[in-house]
Parts: structure tokens; sequence; C-alpha cells
């Protein structure tokens, strides 16, 4: 691998809904070039070599993942090919930064990272929205302390389609939000409890509710689906001093924060009671400047081949993301039985 110097060889495996932004972002960038792109449909290919004349478009991931032509391998291809297509660019020495999520199940996900960590390899995960400005945002300000503990959490990702058939909605979109949450509130969940129908095709559940644990008494709660009127990306944080929303999808500013809270009073008004006011306070919106995730993701990945450092989120963040998503398939298998995710409980309990 050539990654001494300035330019870093891309391939991309994968030009479907998702891999074409891949091609565009990585061929922004000035230290990176895409020199190889798989497809198995031909008319993807024909329909993209005109705008990336620099690139070589193949429709065998064979050429791509064999040789020393290139450095990193961008997985954007249904989930179910993820395991199969990252053992054999991690096994052939080269980088990978593959699409959420990292694979279908817990066991698959911890071989990558094994797998990842003996050859000496970057893993990353395709968490786009950790890279989003509003939710890196929200980070910071919750780490501040100025929100004060949270107490609870609701995220809502909607909209009308597109609908998959390889996976269900809480594996398409619940995804994103798990990564959100892990990487806000700095853990994983203790427990999981998750409902779900199919009403478009049978077995793959096109709307989920999942209610989440996490360490500190923390409760969350998810709603997906591919089955409603309205786009909505949206997630209330509800702490003891302040509440904020981070709307994706707001002209106004991604971030609203709410100065508002419960105040329990010192003093009792009756025998066994005592007072809880409301608090009213200020409503603000930050200014948070906005620019693409897809393409801060793309630099810091090559940053991370540069430099041989960890990503935001690397392989054992995507390893965690897909045991939650695991214990919901279990969750929903049970008709909303809780799942405990017993390593989660051993470390807590440290």
């Amino acid at each position: 691998m050539q990654t001494g110097g300035l330019l870093i060889r891309i391939g991309i495996l994968g030009l479907g809904h998702w891999g074409p932004n891949h091609l565009r972002t990585f061929s922004s960038l000035p230290d990176c070039a895409v020199l190889k792109a798989a497809d198995l449909q031909a008319s993807r290919l024909r329909a993209l070599a005109p705008s990336f004349p620099q690139t070589e478009f193949v429709s065998d991931a064979r050429e791509v993942l064999e040789g020393d032509g290139v450095d990193a391998v961008v997985i954007a291809t249904p989930t179910g090919s993820h395991f199969k297509l990252a053992h054999a660019a991690l096994s052939a020495g080269k980088d990978v930064l593959c699409e959420k999520p990292l694979t279908l199940t817990a066991r698959e996900s911890r071989t990558l990272v094994t797998l990842a960590r003996s050859r000496g390899r970057i893993l990353m995960v395709g968490h786009v929205f950790l890279f989003n400005a509003g939710i890196l945002w929200l980070k910071s300000y919750l780490d501040s302390g100025v929100a004060g503990r949270i107490l609870y959490v609701h995220a809502t990702r909607t909209n009308l389609g597109p609908i998959r058939s390889d996976v269900n909605a809480a594996f398409d979109l619940a995804s994103h939000d798990i990564s959100i949450l892990n990487f806000l509130l700095g853990g994983v969940p203790l427990a999981v409890n998750a409902t779900g129908q199919a009403y478009l095709a049978p077995k793959v559940e096109d709307v989920v509710f999942v209610s989440l644990v996490y360490p500190g008494e923390v409760l969350a709660n998810v709603h997906v689906s591919w089955l409603d009127p309205k786009k909505v990306r949206e997630i209330t944080v509800v702490g003891e001093k302040r509440m904020v929303v981070w709307n994706d999808l707001s002209s106004e500013g991604p971030i609203t924060v709410y100065d508002k809270g419960v105040i329990r009073e010192p003093y009792y008004s009756d025998y066994g009671e005592f007072n809880l006011l409301v608090r009213q306070g200020e409503i603000s919106i930050p200014h948070v400047k906005q620019y693409e995730p897809v393409r801060a993701q793309a630099a810091h990945f090559v940053d991370c081949i540069k430099e041989r450092k960890t990503p935001r989120c690397d392989g054992e963040g995507g390893l965690a993301v897909v045991r939650v998503l695991e214990a919901v398939e279990n969750s929903l298998s049970a008709r909303g039985k809780r799942v405990v995710l017993r390593d989660s409980v051993r470390r807590a309990r440290r």
C-alpha cells in the first residue's frame, strides 16, 4: 500500500442508492483518487462513466479487491453482502469504509473487527450522522453539562419510503439513531424492547418502535417508519436543566435549546406532598455552521488512512450498533419481550 504519499487510491463497491455519493465526494477530495468502481448492473456503470473519466468502471468486485492498485475500499452494497466483501478487502490488506450497518449479525461484525486488528487495517463504518454539524454541536453541548443530567431521549425518523426488501426499517433507519444515541450518551444500552409490524411485505417490518435503557437510568425511544406521510429526522433530549431538539430538516437551524425544566420546591404544601413548579425560560436557536456530512466523513476516512488513527465510527462502534439491532430483532420476534445486552450490563457494573 502506498499510503505514505499524498494520493490515497480508492475503490468503490456498489453504485446503487448511496454509492454514487461516495464516488462524487472521494473524487472531489484533493488527496485521493477513485481508481475503480464496481457494480453488477451495467446500466449504472454506463450512466456514471462519462462524469468520472478518471475512474475505471468494472462489473466484478475482484478487480477492485485484488492486486496493489487500490489502497482502500468503500463498500456501499446491500447489507447482506457487507461481511463477505469487507472480509475479502481486509484480507487483501485494504483499509475499509463500510456502509451502515456493518453486518447482519454481531458475530460477523466481531470477526471483521478482529481481522482488521490482526492485519493492522482501518475499519470504519459509514454512520454518517456522526459527521452531522447539528449532532456534533449537540454532543459538545451535552458534554458541557449545561443541560444537566440527561433524563430521556426521543428520536423520530420517518418518511413514505424508500422501502427496502433486504432489511427491515430498524436495520435501515434505526441504525442511524442508535449510532447517534451511543455517541451522545457515551455508551451502549443495557436493555432493549421493540415492537413493529410488517404492513407492506411479509416478515419485513416497515414500522418499528424501540425502547432502550442506557446506563444512569437514561431512557431512549426510537420511532422509525417507511410508512408515514411526513419526512421527520428529529431528536429531543430532555435534561434536568435544559431541553434540546435537533431537527435535521428545519429551515431555521438544526438546534433549538429550551431553557425549561421542573423545580422541586423545598417546602411541603400539604402533608406528604411537595410542589413541582414548571420553569419557563428562553428559547434559542444557536448558529450551527452547516457542511456536507458525507464529504466530512470521506475526508475523515482519508485522514485516518494517512495518520493510521482510529476513526470516529470504527469497527467497535459499528459492532455495538449491530449488537443493539440484533437485540431489537430478538425482541421483535418475541413480541416485544425485554432483551438484556449482557456485555453492556457487565461493563456497567464494573
